[in-house]
């Protein structure tokens, strides 16, 4: 399982089989995480937002590294179409056709909104100063931890 940017076991120490579809054979075991895993990974999450570069560089920047890893994503598409065939037994085609072109058209989606978050100037009346005219400001920001499937090296 990631954890700041390097593999680490489960805590656990558990693996579950990946299987090759058809002909059900397991091609790779993944780890096998559970809640003290989720614990090290939020902690992990944490530390690299609080002290990595991601919080530090523009909205600018974070989208064109997530707009690069889409044409990463492009770039590799057959070796990605052949991944998502061998670990869920879709046909190749509708993995090339499909699934990692729509994988890539979401990164770049999303890479345009990392200029977008933006927040809102909000009118507001408080009772004890009627006439005054308040304003709340608002910002939005994408702070929080998303989980990834992310297979290990193991074999079954």
């Amino acid at each position: 399982m990631p954890h700041q940017r390097q593999m680490v076991e489960a805590a656990s120490g558990k693996t579950f089989p990946t299987y090759n579809r058809p002909p059900e054979r397991c091609w790779l075991g993944s780890r096998k995480g559970d809640r003290e895993d989720i614990e090290r990974a939020v902690q992990a999450a944490r530390a690299a937002f609080d002290t990595g570069p991601w919080s530090r560089i523009t909205a600018s920047e974070r989208g064109r590294l997530i707009w690069k890893l889409a044409d990463l994503m492009e770039q590799h598409l057959e070796e990605f179409a052949e991944l998502e065939t061998l670990d869920n037994g879709k046909p190749l085609k509708v993995a090339r056709a499909a699934d990692v072109p729509l994988a890539v058209d979401l990164f770049r989606y999303m890479a345009g909104w990392a200029t977008k978050i933006e927040g809102n100037t909000i009118p507001i009346s408080v009772p004890y100063t009627p006439g005054a005219k308040y304003l709340a400001y608002t910002l939005r920001e994408p702070v929080g931890l998303s989980d990834r499937s992310s297979r290990g090296i193991s074999r079954c």
